[in-house]
């Protein structure tokens, strides 16, 4: 059971503390609980009740007619909310609180329901993103545990794999092909999922080889698949800095003609020295912007 201070429900929440005092004085909402020294805290359920109660507020509901209406009532007119087109951050909410809930069926309704809208590829930058980033703020301070996180990234990982399956495969053309992998120790399947729909949405040819991928196992794929124009890869954690070089210098002598394209958090933080043919890009829309960036695809039919 995570552990508030009225800081960190301001931080979640979006409501500033001051507010919060005059909800809690004035209608009696939230009732802090306290130490034997009469600090106040608040714990996972008051956090739940405020994102409700924000989210009512925002939608026109007076904080007054809140407090009078019990914890079941206040569910079910969120749940109504939840139904229908509302602003992103009510929809921020909504998605965080069936997480909380383990609700699949509304973490499915609302997401669904912003790729029907907007696509799949604005649905990641303007909803699934944010909301990880929300829940990183609530796993630092425990609100959030493993249950919920693989809860999440199960269903986006369903999502991105309905996405890229329902991209029709395109005949053999000229179009640039990329292969991709995460390195030994690395698990970004999202990332690269992502990265692997982003290409195939573009009518490049992908060969997606997955994480924990070794140099041996790209010597490999480079016998079998020698025609790969781009290589694209994220380094984060798995590779010690003193080895990152040699690392990066074998990975050219594999692919001594492919341009190469480097991402991931060690990738940035050590900034290595690189060759003509090889950029880094610091992030996913830095990704879009190059592959933008590149010749005129060929238009193709499935």
């Amino acid at each position: 059971m995570a552990i508030y201070s009225i800081k960190d429900l301001e931080k979640l929440s979006g409501i500033k503390a001051h507010t919060i005092r005059i909800w809690e004085r004035r209608y009696g909402v939230l009732s802090p609980h306290r130490t034997d020294t009469n600090i106040r805290y608040y714990q996972d359920e008051h956090l739940q009740l405020l994102l409700n109660m924000a989210l009512l507020n925002r939608h026109g509901y007076k904080i007054s007619k809140i407090a009078h209406m019990s914890k079941e009532e206040i569910s079910e007119t969120v749940a109504q909310i939840s139904d229908i087109d509302a602003k992103f951050e009510d929809q921020l909410d909504a998605i965080t609180l069936s997480i909380f809930e383990l609700d699949e069926y509304k973490f499915d309704k609302i997401l669904s329901s912003h790729i029907n809208q907007i696509g799949f590829e604005s649905t990641m930058f303007e909803v699934i993103y944010p909301l990880l980033d929300k829940l990183s703020l609530l796993w630092l301070s425990g609100s959030v545990n493993q249950i919920h996180e693989n809860f999440v990234s199960q269903l986006i990982r369903q999502k991105l794999i309905c996405a890229i399956d329902n991209i029709p495969l395109i005949r053999p053309n000229h179009n640039p092909s990329f292969l991709i992998y995460m390195p030994e120790g690395e698990d970004q399947d999202l990332s690269l999922s992502f990265l692997h729909f982003l290409l195939k949405s573009r009518n490049y040819k992908v060969m997606n080889l997955g994480s924990d991928i070794g140099l041996v196992d790209l010597e490999k794929a480079m016998s079998v698949y020698p025609e790969v124009n781009y290589l694209f890869t994220m380094v984060n954690e798995s590779i010690p800095d003193e080895k990152l070089p040699n690392y990066l210098t074998y990975l050219r002598k594999i692919f001594p003609e492919t341009s190469m394209v480097l991402s991931g958090y060690k990738i940035i933080s050590q900034n290595p020295i690189i060759d003509s043919n090889t950029i880094i890009v610091k992030s996913m829309q830095e990704t879009i912007e190059y592959l933008e960036e590149l010749p005129i695809l060929e238009k193709v039919e499935p």
